[in-house]
């Protein structure tokens, strides 16, 4: 099938799978039938009845994958033991913390003089050493690695509380849960704060969060970074999954998109068009095409490499999961060199230790390249960081032969077998080794022996039997960490760097019937990398064998969260990202057939169906009323910089906030028909409220939670600062009477807020209340309703119970402090419910209008 984005039968897999928890893969229910016996049909052994009634753990072993790892030689045969032993332990948790969050640096000391205490006193006579410590390649101690399972994580008492400790901290965004392999790509992609970065197949969106943090890590409050980042995945609702693991970052400088990788599209703007836009010379320098600095391409993969977090990947597991994706590898590689700029960085990213996911892949994008992308040497960055180098060698097999060249191949086996997964990556004229001698004759084919096209069928040939090919390449620079250096997953790494353009018509032309995506069917292919991506477009060829549908399937589960990579095509395979946030499948706004959820109108974006449109917000009245109302200095830009999901402005109910860079982005799209299907872009900033009562305010807009950090510091009015213990009354109780704050100065001055939102600041130390419009830099800030006769937070109960933790240790950090219900302060249970204001900051997992 070809690249078409919809297909209905792929996406009833994908949904299937996507709504599979994979929490706990090595606990079985009891219903579920033993699968200890792998060989039997159907994976299923029912000569006991009994049997099937009773818990079995997963089979941890394949014939098939120690025979294959054996012979290529991962690791060496005096570690093998090894190797496989790990494999088969379940894998340690592991996670990171938000450099950029408000409180990174108290989370990081509660760790380390904490957590990583207690938790060594508690466990000294146990088996662990160590039970939490910092990883150390991953720099300023911002990764952690856990030698507890996430079961025992839950399951063990006295790991309650830094369980506890997780949960929150994951669900509020200050850490993300993620397996520490998975973290190493973005390290090597050397982002910096005004690069653009695509991130090729994003979803879940913990890499996508990485690299979010990194362009965010030096700017200050109120200030964006020049650069942006596009997270593009082809799963519609793995999107909703990415957003909401993105919302947690509260930027402005991401686009999330929705289109296969393979063929995203390069938004090139035509010159007659860009000469004669009406942008002109209004707004200077701007995008013309979508190039990027960087590009992360994390494939689709067999997943072999995350066995430790999902076994059942023992019993699935063949040859034909890696060798039916390759193609679809290379395809989603080449885009990504395509859209990387000369100068730029790309990284190629694998959960596999299959080198024909790995190795032959870099080998075939160094031979199509000609020359203008040249492989780093990468050995001397991280280097605290286990990492073996890439293999030169390898060989092919394919239904249990093993071939060294692609002279090996029977002719009946090319079109599943291709010479780009061989070392030397060359062919010979085909053979049809299935064809005897007597055959042959018949259809009028010398017999003799002197005749060179003449080949019988041949023996099964032995591995180590082999002549093997070397690749020229020196694929020595790529790196495979395996589970046992380091006690994690399994992960192969390549950094590629683009040192000229690319080359026109030096690529051979595989199949002449290419398939176009709807973007490209009216483009002018008029630069050389818009040649190069139409040679790429050719199939994958991977569908000859007729299994590929099976092939997919296995890949598909071998997932740990559910289909991560969605890439999935009736000719390609789909497989697992390495991350290992673990997100509760939530609500899409809209279905497989473009169909709004709940009673929301069904837009359009364009073409694209069933999309929310992104339009710019430009409604005079509606932004005056805004900047008046909270005084918002005029250095802080908002003409241009606002968008919304609702093209009828008097319906607006959000109103987004963008960057600079994601501003002309938007432009650019505009322009070029709108050839991105965007899902979700910019930062929630203004929200449409009323209260219970009715009444209105001066502004019927909010600031939103994730928008205040922001706008905090160009806020001249509706701002109070509040004393510590007023600031704690109001995350414990929610809601105060003015007659009630222990500061009657404050309260007073509460009282002549206008009706409607304002914000509180807590006080800086030894610092008077006689200017609240100054804020000092990194405020604590929460969002308030102005009521009749109270003040009540928006903030949800989770942002309250960790602001509150925070202060109580900030002010003694040598005890603990379990939030608890505590006795409510007078009045406050007498505070009038009609006064709070309805879904204070509600979740939402898409952006609507």
């Amino acid at each position: 099938m070809g690249g078409g984005g919809g297909g209905r039968g792929r996406s009833r897999t994908q949904r299937r799978h996507f709504a599979q928890s994979r929490e706990n893969v090595w606990k079985r229910p009891k219903s579920d039938p033993s699968d200890a016996n792998p060989d039997a049909d159907n994976g299923n052994d029912t000569s006991n009845a009994s049997d099937t009634l009773s818990w079995q753990p997963f089979a941890t072993q394949n014939l098939a994958f120690d025979e294959y790892y054996k012979d290529q030689g991962i690791v060496s045969q005096e570690e093998w033991d090894t190797f496989v032993e790990c494999l088969r332990k379940p894998l340690p948790s592991a996670f990171r913390i938000n450099s950029s969050s408000q409180f990174w640096m108290d989370i990081r000391s509660q760790l380390e003089n904490d957590f990583a205490k207690s938790l060594q006193a508690e466990f000294i006579e146990g088996d662990e050493v160590e039970p939490i410590r910092p990883l150390a390649w991953y720099p300023e101690n911002l990764a952690w690695h856990s030698n507890f399972s996430r079961m025992q994580l839950r399951k063990n008492q006295a790991l309650e509380r830094f369980h506890e400790f997780l949960k929150l901290e994951n669900e509020i965004g200050n850490i993300t849960r993620q397996e520490a392999v998975s973290m190493v790509p973005p390290l090597f992609l050397d982002v910096q704060p005004d690069h653009f970065v695509l991130d090729m197949c994003a979803a879940p969106g913990s890499k996508t969060f990485q690299l979010l943090e990194i362009i965010h890590r030096s700017t200050k409050p109120g200030s964006l970074p020049k650069g942006m980042v596009i997270a593009n995945d082809l799963d519609v609702q793995r999107c909703n999954l990415l957003i909401h693991q993105t919302k947690r970052m509260c930027t402005a400088n991401l686009v999330v998109t929705n289109h296969e990788a393979q063929q995203f599209p390069g938004c090139r703007l035509n010159k007659s068009h860009f000469a004669t836009s009406e942008m002109g010379n209004q707004l200077g320098p701007c995008l013309n095409q979508l190039l990027f600095d960087r590009v992360l391409c994390d494939v689709p993969c067999s997943g072999d490499g995350t066995l430790r977090k999902a076994p059942d990947i023992w019993r699935k597991w063949n040859t034909g999961m890696g060798n039916g994706i390759h193609g679809l590898q290379i395809q989603i590689a080449m885009r990504g060199i395509s859209l990387l700029k000369v100068g730029g960085r790309m990284v190629y990213s694998t959960c596999s230790m299959n080198p024909i996911e790995n190795e032959a892949v870099v080998a075939e994008i160094l031979r199509k390249c000609g020359g203008c992308v040249e492989l780093l040497d990468v050995s001397s960055e991280l280097p605290q960081l286990m990492r073996r180098p890439g293999h030169r060698k390898w060989k092919v097999r394919d239904r249990g032969t093993w071939m060294a060249s692609y002279k090996d191949v029977p002719l009946s086996r090319r079109g599943a077998v291709h010479p780009s997964m061989f070392p030397s990556g060359s062919s010979v004229e085909p053979v049809d080794h299935s064809l005897g001698l007597e055959e042959q004759h018949q259809n009028g084919r010398a017999t003799s022996s002197e005749d060179p096209c003449i080949q019988l069928d041949k023996p099964v040939t032995l591995a180590n039997n082999l002549e093997e090919e070397v690749s020229i390449f020196p694929l020595e620079r790529c790196m495979r960490i395996v589970p046992h250096d380091q006690n994690g997953g399994a992960f192969f790494i390549a950094v590629f760097h683009k040192v000229g353009p690319l080359p026109v018509g030096t690529l051979e032309k595989h199949n002449s019937h290419r398939a176009k995506s709807s973007f490209h069917n009216d483009r002018q292919h008029d630069e050389a990398q818009d040649k190069l991506f139409e040679d790429m477009k050719t199939s994958a060829d991977c569908s000859a064998n007729g299994n590929n549908e099976k092939v997919a399937e296995a890949a598909l589960e071998s997932c740990e969260d559910g289909p991560q990579e969605a890439l999935l095509e009736t000719d390609s395979v789909i497989a697992c990202e390495n991350d290992d946030s673990k997100e509760a499948e939530a609500p899409s706004e809209e279905n497989d057939d473009g169909k709004a959820g709940g009673k929301r109108k069904l837009q359009i974006q364009g073409k694209w169906r069933g999309v929310d449109p992104v339009v710019f917000f430009r409604d005079e009245d509606v932004i005056n009323s805004i900047k008046n109302f909270y005084g918002i200095l005029d250095s802080f830009q908002l003409s241009d910089h606002l968008v919304t999901r609702n093209s009828e402005t008097t319906r607006v109910k959000r109103i987004y906030y963008v960057s600079e860079s994601v501003k002309e982005l938007l432009e650019l799209n505009f322009k070029v028909g709108q050839q991105l299907k965007i899902t979700s872009i910019g930062l929630k900033m203004f929200e449409r409220q009323t209260s219970r009562e009715g009444t209105s305010a001066p502004c019927s807009f909010r600031i939103s939670s994730e928008g205040l950090p922001l706008i905090l510091p160009y806020l001249t009015k509706q701002i109070l600062d509040a004393s510590v213990e007023d600031f704690k009354h109001l995350l414990q109780y929610k809601s105060i009477k003015f007659t009630d704050f222990v500061d009657a100065e404050f309260g007073e001055k509460a009282s002549k807020l206008l009706p409607g939102c304002c914000v509180i600041v807590l006080r800086k130390d030894n610092e008077g209340s006689s200017n609240p419009n100054l804020v000092h830099e990194s405020p604590i800030a929460i969002g308030c309703w102005r009521g009749k006769a109270t003040l009540s937070v928006m903030v949800t109960a989770l942002d309250c119970q960790e602001l509150l933790e925070r202060l109580l240790l900030r002010m003694e950090p040598t005890k603990e402090y379990p939030v608890q219900e505590s006795e409510p302060l007078k009045g406050a249970c007498e505070v009038n419910n009609s006064d709070m204001v309805e879904d204070v900051d509600e979740i939402r997992l898409n952006a609507v209008g």
